[in-house]
């Protein structure tokens, strides 16, 4: 398990992350979402303790994971922009984590080898951003971590390798109980792998759930009158989030069950009413537009 507590950092003046709590259950998949600058990268490099916290602690399996090597050593992060020497291969880089990582697989190494269409001799620079990309995931799940951190993973990679990546992810969670935490702006693939979301704001975490709940949560219904009622508050008593209106014609975003807000929206006689849950997507827009993101202005 991973435990985050009061974590704060600090760049000058600028509070990258936030007092920050959250517990991370073993063998589950955990995705970060949030505005440009939320400190999503940040907290990436605070969990493999490539940065220090300036207050608070982040606990792997109950120990403080800052210098120490034996916690490090279960520990695997991605960053946006793997780092590779000018002269590394596939080959070379395998034989320095051979003597880092306890947990290193031969058989692993061999098998993501083939798996991925890269040649283990050449040289990583010269290759492409989704070719670098493979060849950061054959060496990090040949380390078999038992935490695997990655930041915009999906970036650069083809629809292919892209769906044999999540494949790969949800063996390694159920058969290993592996925890993987993502950073990631494509929200759709985020959907399709993550069993629990954190919302990141200004270096602060807005909400943490699971994906399941997050969507009965919040629903986007359409209503439509004959006439629109008078009342200067149409939807009181309605959780109302997102409302925009075109004639006699309303789409909402309601946070709330249908059980909760379909008397009320009937109460209101409207000829057509039709309710949906929202994509992750449409849920991040929503979410941020309550905490004051101004999103209106950037659509």
């Amino acid at each position: 398990m991973i435990e985050i507590k009061n974590l704060t950092k600090k760049f000058d003046k600028i509070t990258a992350v936030n007092n920050m709590n959250v517990k991370i259950n073993d063998g589950s998949v955990l995705g970060l979402v949030g505005s440009n600058g939320s400190g999503k990268s940040t907290l990436l490099r605070l969990l493999s303790g490539v940065y220090q916290p300036d207050a608070g602690a982040i606990l792997v399996d109950g120990k403080k994971l800052f210098d120490n090597p034996k916690a490090k050593g279960e520990c695997y992060f991605i960053p946006d922009f793997p780092f590779f020497y000018n002269n590394s291969t596939i080959n070379s880089t395998a034989f320095l984590y051979r003597k880092l990582y306890p947990n290193w697989s031969e058989e692993q190494f061999n098998r993501y080898c083939s798996i991925f269409p890269i040649k283990r001799d050449a040289r990583i620079i010269n290759m492409s951003k989704g070719m670098q990309r493979q060849a950061a995931l054959i060496l990090a799940l040949s380390t078999c971590p038992k935490y695997l951190f990655l930041d915009e993973i999906f970036d650069g990679l083809d629809p292919v390798v892209r769906h044999l990546l999540k494949r790969i992810l949800i063996d390694h969670v159920s058969e290993n109980n592996m925890t993987v935490i993502i950073a990631s702006h494509n929200l759709r693939e985020l959907e399709d792998l993550c069993d629990r979301v954190c919302l990141m704001h200004k270096g602060t975490m807005l909400m943490e759930r699971e994906i399941d709940a997050l969507r009965l949560g919040l629903r986007k219904v359409q209503v439509a009158f004959s006439e629109v009622p008078l009342a200067s508050n149409v939807f009181e008593g309605i959780n109302v989030i997102n409302v925009w209106q075109n004639g006699n014609i309303f789409n909402l975003t309601i946070r709330g069950t249908e059980e909760d807000f379909m008397p009320k929206l009937d109460a209101l006689n409207p000829v057509y009413i039709s309710a949906m849950p929202l994509t992750l997507e449409e849920i991040f827009i929503s979410e941020m537009g309550a905490a004051g993101y101004d999103v209106n202005s950037i659509l």
